[in-house]
């Protein structure tokens, strides 16, 4: 046999089960065919083969981010960046809406997202009347960093048929001040509701999902868990885009539809699509639920009043009942199941529903998920460990946010996303960025699990460190054990699907401080190289249906 591209003089990180360091590695096809030493590779090159040198560069498996949302990273992409250097105040961001609604024609939306009240100058919220003074002909929608709480202007309040007498809806808040005036900002699941209102083209749709896929490449993710789009017309899109070849990464799709999550989940049962449909590219994730609200909100469920505010215990979306209503009828019928869960409340609430659909309908292998796991204490460990459940941390979350979860949750802290305890429980458990809420880049979450420090170098949860090759793992093989892949990917064993990339230094002689900067040289998917560094170019051969230059999608 003859290896399509052999490695040589590396840093080979296998993450098998002995996290066995080798030093080249070949590669046939879309499989890898061999990892070894330099001898044993030497074999099984001939004159058509690419060989690369490492020089001691470290090369690992195509990191695997098991919660992020493909399709809303990729939309944000076309509206304004509150992240964006200079968006630092609320005047700044005014003037960012009104100088794109010059531009655009009446009655289109005008987006921003990544907005952080806790981050601008003046420490608070645009109002209804600074976006009704933008414009009078665009309706406006300005996401929060979370995702989960949105002020919007009147022309947005109207279009989304939302006044004074719009009762709020289960697990949400229509803000309103004490004369009982809409104030334009939407908390939770009544802007989870009004998302359906401001959704965008399947032509914009798609285009994003290019956008953000070339975004991923580029540090090196291969494979995605989608953890829910806005419509069910997304979720058909990243579908055609992965059957016409203008999808390259790897898509596990929760089944969760942001604007109706519960509906959308009980549509997709109606149907008989199981988790496991698909294929290598494109596969039928779990039926997900939200069961609370933002970590940095604060809204999420917690056991006790938020340290910040004791009277305030966030929102719960629904009861246990009305939970298991829905996902102890998907348990039952096959499918993995997960939920929305940052506060301990919720994780308990969650942790009951698995519980009983378990003692109820038996499974074994059923790896049901935690999606967050933010707040989870010692005791809702070992509920996980006895049910086998999966929990899905966000390691990078204390980099942006520590500050304030600190402020709101004290000495939880010290069991937020605890990813050495998990370890040490033996709990699988598998990184996610949630990406846009925070960076995609899996390297800060690297450096955040094995460094514990926020971007300002304050110390949080210090005892939650994990080592640099654990963490790699939340990042590779525990994400593909998450989705039923381990066999096929998330290690580079020989028989496993060839996706790895290629760092541009060795990841375990760099020191701790170091992790956040590396960058990926290589990002090579099913055997073929579609990010290159030297060229800052990608390389992937599209589908006839898009032109990044002239988009016209064809149906």
């Amino acid at each position: 046999m003859q290896a399509n591209i052999a490695f040589f003089n590396g840093e080979v990180i296998t993450v098998d089960g002995q996290d066995s360091i080798r030093e080249a590695l070949a590669i046939s096809d879309n499989k890898i065919v061999a990892v070894g030493s330099k001898e044993e590779i030497k074999e099984l090159i001939g004159d058509s083969t690419q060989v690369i040198d490492l020089e001691g560069k470290s090369i690992l498996p195509g990191i695997i981010d098991a919660h992020l949302h493909l399709v809303m990273y990729g939309t944000f992409q076309l509206s304004i960046s509150c992240k964006e250097p200079g968006l630092d105040s609320v005047d700044a961001i005014l003037t960012a809406l009104k100088d794109k609604a010059a531009t655009t024609p009446k009655g289109q939306w005008i987006r921003a997202w990544g907005f952080n009240e806790q981050t601008v100058k003046e420490k608070r919220y645009p109002t209804l009347e600074e976006l009704d003074n933008i414009t009078i002909d665009h309706p406006i929608a300005i996401t929060r960093t979370c995702g989960h709480i949105g002020i919007v202007n009147s022309v947005a309040l109207r279009l989304s048929e939302i006044d004074e007498t719009t009762p709020d809806p289960q697990g949400g808040f229509i803000e309103r001040d004490a004369k009982g005036q809409l104030t334009g900002r939407l908390i939770e699941n009544a802007y989870m509701q009004f998302s359906r209102f401001a959704t965008f083209s399947n032509e914009e749709v798609y285009q994003a999902i290019q956008i953000a896929q070339q975004h991923f490449l580029k540090v090196g993710i291969t494979s995605v868990h989608e953890a829910g789009t806005f419509t069910k017309e997304d979720y058909r899109m990243l579908q055609l885009a992965s059957q016409k070849g203008d999808l390259k990464i790897r898509i596990y799709a929760m089944i969760a539809s942001i604007n109706d999550c519960k509906q959308f989940t009980l549509n997709m049962m109606e149907s008989g699509v199981l988790t496991g449909t698909g294929n290598e590219f494109f596969k039928v994730g779990p039926a997900k639920l939200f069961t609370d609200g933002s970590s940095t909100g604060p809204t999420i469920a917690t056991r006790e009043g938020y340290t910040s505010n004791p009277d305030d215990y966030g929102i719960l979306y629904y009861s246990e009942d009305e939970i298991y209503e829905v996902l102890g009828k998907a348990h039952e019928l096959g499918y993995q199941i997960t939920v929305h869960a940052q506060g301990d409340q919720a994780i308990e609430t969650y942790l009951n529903v698995v519980e009983r659909a378990l003692k109820e309908n038996p499974r074994e292998n059923h790896r049901h998920r935690i999606e967050h796991a933010g707040i989870s204490s010692p005791d809702l460990q070992q509920r996980m460990k006895e049910l086998k459940m999966i929990p899905i941390p966000n390691p990078p979350f204390p980099y942006e946010f520590g500050e304030s979860y600190l402020t709101n949750y004290g000495e939880r802290t010290d069991f937020m996303y605890p990813a050495r305890d998990f370890i040490d429980q033996g709990i699988i458990t598998a990184a996610g960025s949630d990406s846009p809420v925070t960076t995609y880049n899996p390297f800060i979450g690297i450096h955040e699990a094995v460094n514990r420090l926020t971007a300002n170098g304050i110390s949080f949860g210090g005892k939650q460190k994990i080592d640099v090759l654990e963490a790699i793992r939340l990042y590779t093989y525990n994400g593909a054990y998450a989705s039923f892949d381990e066999d096929i990917k998330g290690s580079l064993e020989p028989g496993k699907l060839a996706d790895m990339i290629v760092l541009d230094r060795s990841i375990l002689k760099a020191l701790p401080q170091e992790l956040k900067d590396i960058q990926v040289e290589l990002t090579i998917l099913d055997g073929d190289i579609l990010f290159e560094r030297s060229n800052e170019n990608i390389l992937m051969r599209m589908g006839d249906s898009y032109d990044n230059k002239n988009f016209k999608l064809s149906i």
